[in-house]
C-alpha cells in the first residue's frame, strides 16, 4: 500500500468509528488519539462560542491541530477553500462567518468522510456550502475562484507538497489569502520516523521543515509568507504519541524533542503583477549559457520547470561554445537568455523569477 492509500484508509476509518458513535482519530495512526490530539488535550482549538450550532458528530470528527477560520479572518460574502476538509467542522464554521452571501467548498478524497461531512451538513441545515471529492494536488475547481484557502492538518499528509501549493495558489483569487494549520518541523528528525508509513498518517513523518516550507511558498508564487508555531512538542509529547500509535520509535523520542511544532501559515497571492499564461505562450525561445557546470544544470532545470507549470511550449537551448556564449557580453555563466535578450547571467533565477521574467518577456 503506498502513502497516499494509508492515509486515505486511516482517514476513512476515523470517518467510520464516528458513524459508530466513536471518537476520531485525530492525526493517529491507529488509536483514537495522536499529535494533533495531544495539541488539543492541553491547548483548547475551538471554544464553546466556536461550535454553537455545529453537529457533534463533525466536532468529534475533527482532525486538525489549529483552527485555521480564525486564523484566516473570514468576511462576509467571501469565497473559502477548505483542503481536506475531513468532517466539515472547518467548513461549518467558515460557513457562518462568510454568511449567506459568502460560499464555502469542503475538499476531501475519503468516500467515508465526505458522506459523514454531508450527514453533518443536512444535520446543521447549512445551505452555503459544497462538500466535494477530490485531491488535494488536484482541485476540482477553476482558477481564482476562493478569497481564501484554508486547511488544518492535511498539507503535511500529501506526498506532492509543491503541488499542492501551486493548486492553492491557482484558485485562489488575486489578493486571495492562504490560511492553514498545520504541523511543521523545526528540525531535522531521526530517519526512524521521517520513514514510517503510519507516521505519515499520524502527521509526523511528511512534516516539512520550517524553511523548506517558506521557499515551496515563494516557489508557487506566494508572498508575505509567515509561519506563527502555536504549539511545540516536547519529548513527552512525542513519546506519548508514538506510544498510541503502536509505533516501534518511542526509543528516539528524545531526538525529537523540540523539533516537531503546530503552526499557523500565512501567505497572499498578489494582488497585480502576476502572470497572465496568454502573454507567456508568445515566448519562442530560452537560451541557457554555460559549458555544463552543475549551476547550468540547476538554470536548465529550473527554466524546464518553469515551462511545464507555465503550461507553455517554448524551444530551450543549451549554447555551450565560448565564441556563442561571449556575444551576449557575459563575464560569468551560467546565463539566461530569453527570445534575445539575455536576463540573467553569473546565478541561477528561482523557477518563480523565470515564470515571471517569461510572462514579461511574452508581454512586450
Amino acid at each position: 500500500m503506498n502513502l497516499k492509500e494509508t492515509v486515505k484508509q486511516k482517514y476513512g476509518e476515523a470517518a467510520l468509528r464516528v458513524f459508530e458513535g466513536g471518537g476520531g482519530c485525530c492525526c493517529g495512526p491507529k488509536l483514537p488519539t495522536g499529535l494533533a490530539q495531544t495539541a488539543r488535550m492541553s491547548h483548547e482549538i475551538y471554544t464553546d462560542s466556536d461550535t454553537v450550532g455545529i453537529p457533534a458528530a463533525a466536532i468529534t470528527a475533527s482532525l486538525g491541530c489549529g483552527n485555521p477560520t480564525a486564523l484566516a479572518q473570514l468576511k462576509p460574502g467571501e469565497t473559502v477553500l477548505d483542503l481536506g476538509s475531513g468532517g466539515g467542522i472547518d467548513v461549518f464554521l467558515s460557513a457562518q462567518r462568510v454568511g449567506p452571501t459568502g460560499k464555502v467548498y469542503g475538499l476531501d478524497m475519503t468516500d467515508e468522510m465526505l458522506a459523514l461531512a454531508r450527514q453533518n451538513q443536512t444535520k446543521a441545515g447549512v445551505e452555503n456550502v459544497e462538500f466535494l471529492k477530490g485531491e488535494i494536488e488536484n482541485i476540482p475547481l477553476p482558477d481564482g475562484l476562493a478569497d481564501v484557502v484554508i486547511s488544518n492538518c492535511v498539507i503535511n499528509l500529501s506526498v506532492d507538497k509543491s503541488r499542492v501549493l501551486r493548486e492553492a495558489f491557482r484558485v485562489l483569487k488575486r489578493g486571495g489569502r492562504f490560511a492553514v494549520s498545520d504541523v511543521v518541523l523545526c528540525g531535522e528528525i531521526p530517519a526512524t520516523l521521517r520513514n514510517n508509513p503510519e507516521l505519515w498518517a499520524g502527521c509526523v513523518a511528511g512534516a516539512m521543515l520550517e524553511s523548506k516550507y517558506k521557499s515551496e511558498l515563494a516557489a508557487a508564487g506566494f508572498v508575505d509568507i509567515d509561519i506563527e508555531p502555536t504549539r511545540v512538542f516536547r519529548a513527552a509529547d512525542v513519546r506519548e504519541f508514538l506510544s498510541a500509535a503502536g509505533a516501534e520509535a518511542v526509543s528516539v523520542a528524545d531526538q525529537a524533542d523540540g523539533k516537531i511544532m503546530s503552526a499557523f501559515v500565512r501567505a497572499t497571492k498578489p494582488a497585480t503583477g502576476g502572470e497572465d499564461l496568454s502573454k507567456a505562450k508568445t515566448v519562442s525561445k530560452i537560451q541557457i549559457l554555460g559549458t555544463g557546470c552543475s549551476r547550468c544544470r540547476d538554470l536548465t532545470a529550473n527554466a524546464q520547470k518553469a515551462v511545464q507549470e507555465l503550461g507553455i511550449e517554448t524551444e530551450i537551448e543549451k549554447v555551450t561554445e565560448i565564441e556563442d556564449i561571449i556575444k551576449f557580453h557575459i563575464f560569468m555563466t551560467p546565463g539566461l537568455v530569453i527570445d534575445g535578450q539575455l536576463k540573467a547571467a553569473g546565478r541561477v533565477p528561482s523557477v518563480e523569477e523565470i515564470k515571471q521574467l517569461l510572462v514579461a518577456a511574452g508581454g512586450n
